[in-house]
Parts: structure tokens; sequence; C-alpha cells
């Protein structure tokens, strides 16, 4: 079980001796970063115990539950009517619920409540998977609260989240709580080549700027990403090495064009990421801790020619602006500011 998915091996073996003891819980909280595979696991556990022919606790995935289990029917669409209820796999006895834009709706937290009083069709038991479940608004949280409080012993409900604090204590407190760490480099790296998905250099990168989560690094367009921080690099040598004012002011005024209004904050991500590297081979960090690795020389070349107190002022600063945009700020004077601040120091 959980044989193709990557990372998180605790919870696989915690996982397994629940399936083979048959003590998976009524409820559980399968809680930890996002992109970390969380929604995988609790959908391979769910399919290890509708498979009707499983092999050593795996899914067979070849008899007509495994296969219907696969078809997950999760909708895509904007329209309200389609996030009422459970919307259930191939398979009667596996079911999703998930946000309509934001919001998890009540009425498909009461239809959950309804499914779960039926018991299995074929399985040994029901599942339900309540994805983003953090997303639950106080009417869906406590509606959900009724059926935690005395589930039918062949219901098994699985909370997936990346912000459980956000959740009800009550829910919490009703739920086992399974913890997810993110994926260490090595795991993502190798996940990435097995997949074909990228390979030698461009895996390990794109492995240390995925902050630990698969989907990122899957999600991840290399061509993009190295044009982007080809132009924050700019940013770090015209402020440092040249003070080269119009080519800074140049940059702001590209980034706060219309057509690059979505890249902005993941400019700044990336900005403040080589500031942290630079800061990292200025204070003699180990090159583990790098994420640009593939561009270290560039970094100490400019690391020579400050100091930690100012990179250390740089990354407040892009913190503070992050922070700002939740505001309505004129982005491009606050860029514009920043960008004089760093070559006026």
């Amino acid at each position: 079980m959980f044989g193709n998915l990557t990372g998180n091996e605790k919870v696989k073996d915690l996982l397994r001796r629940l399936k083979a003891t048959q003590r998976i819980p009524n409820a559980v909280l399968f809680a930890g970063p996002e992109g970390v595979g969380k929604k995988q696991f609790a959908l391979e556990l769910a399919r290890s115990v509708i498979c009707h022919s499983p092999n050593e606790g795996e899914p067979c995935e070849s008899c007509t539950a495994c296969l219907r289990s696969r078809q997950l029917n999760i909708p895509d669409s904007d329209k309200k009517e389609d996030y009422l209820s459970v919307n259930f796999t191939g398979h009667p006895d596996l079911g999703f619920i998930v946000a309509h834009n934001k919001n998890i709706l009540v009425d498909a937290i009461r239809s959950l409540e309804n499914e779960a009083n039926y018991r299995p069709y074929e399985a040994e038991g029901r599942f339900f998977i309540i994805d983003d479940a953090h997303k639950m608004n106080d009417a869906a949280s406590n509606a959900l609260l009724k059926t935690l409080e005395e589930p039918p012993e062949t219901t098994h409900i699985f909370l997936v989240t990346s912000k459980p604090d956000a959740l009800l204590s009550t829910i919490r407190s009703r739920c086992q709580t399974i913890r997810f760490s993110p994926l260490s480099h090595a795991e993502i790296a190798g996940h990435l080549s097995r997949n074909g998905t990228h390979k030698g250099a461009d895996s390990e990168l794109v492995a240390r700027l995925s902050a630990g989560s698969i989907s990122l690094a899957l999600e991840l367009e290399m061509d993009r990403f190295v044009a982007q921080r080809e132009k924050m690099l700019k940013v770090l040598q015209a402020a440092v090495l040249t003070s080269d004012r119009l080519t800074l002011l140049k940059i702001a005024e590209e980034m706060n064009d219309a057509k690059n209004k979505d890249s902005f904050d993941s400019n700044l991500e990336i900005l403040e990421v080589l500031i942290h590297d630079t800061w990292i081979v200025a204070v003699g960090g180990r090159r583990e801790r790098l994420v640009n690795v593939d561009i270290v020389d560039e970094l100490e070349r400019i690391s020579s020619a400050t100091d930690t107190g100012t990179l250390t002022d740089w990354i407040a600063k892009i913190e503070e602006l992050r922070g700002s945009m939740r505001v309505n700020i004129n982005k491009k004077i606050a860029t514009n500011s920043l960008f004089m601040e760093m070559v006026g120091r």
C-alpha cells in the first residue's frame, strides 16, 4: 500500500498498521503542508479497503472496484449546484466533498451526513474525503459535528487540510490526527526523475524550489522560472555591484506592466529567495541550504560586495511589501521605493 506515493514513510507505516489490524478510525485528520500527498494517501487507504483482491494490502488495480474507484468525478465547473452534495467516484462507497470557490457548502456536509447513515454497498466500509476541510464555514462545521459525534461503525470520514488550526477544536478532538512533513530534496528529485518530469540538474533545482511540495514541483514551469530569476538576479546585481538605478526602475516598470501582473508576487518571492541564498553564502552556511545552487558563483560575487545586515534588511522590506499587497496599494510606487532603498545602501 502506498508504493506509488513518495515520502512520509512513517505515515505509510502507521496507515499500513491501521489497515492490517482493521483499526481505521471513523474520523481521520490528514494534516500537513500543501502538496505533500495528503489527499492521495487518504484515497489510497480507502481504495485498499474497497479493492476486491488486495495483494499484501495493496489495491490490485485490476478488479472492477479498483477501476471504478479511480474515476474521481470531481467537479471542475463554477456551478454551485455541482457542489451541493457528495461527489461519488465510480464506486458507491467512495466519495469526495470539495469547496465551491473558497467555501465548502453546508448542503454538501448535510449530504454527507445523510450518506453516512447507509451501510456499504459493496465494500467493508464507506469512505468520505473532505478536501481542504479548513474551508468549511461555521454552518458546515456544525453540521459535520453531528456526524462525528456518533459515526456509524462502517463510515470513515477523512478530513484533508493544510490548516488544521482553522478547524473547530471540537472537530479536531473527534479525529485521529495524522501529520505529514515536507518531502526532502532527494525524495522530490527522485520522484521527478522516475516520472520523467525533469532530469539531472533540473530535477535537483526544481526539488529545492518546491519547498518540500510534490505538487509545486510538478507545476513549476522551468523556462518561465529561469526567465524570472534572471530578471531578479539583475535587480541584485544592479543594487549591489553597479548601483544602476535606471536598470532597477526599468525592471520595476516591467514587473508592474499589465501583462506581468500575475507574476508580480512570484517575482518578489524569487528575489527574496535569491537574497536569502546570498545571505547563506555570506555567513558561510552549508551549500545544502541553498535553493539556487546552480548559480552559487554569482551569489558569492554579490555577497562579497555587501553585508549580512543589509541582506537581512532587504528580506524584511520584501516581506513587508508582500504583506501590504493584501490591501489596496500602488505596487509601482512600492516597487520603485523598494529598489531605490536597495541601491541606496
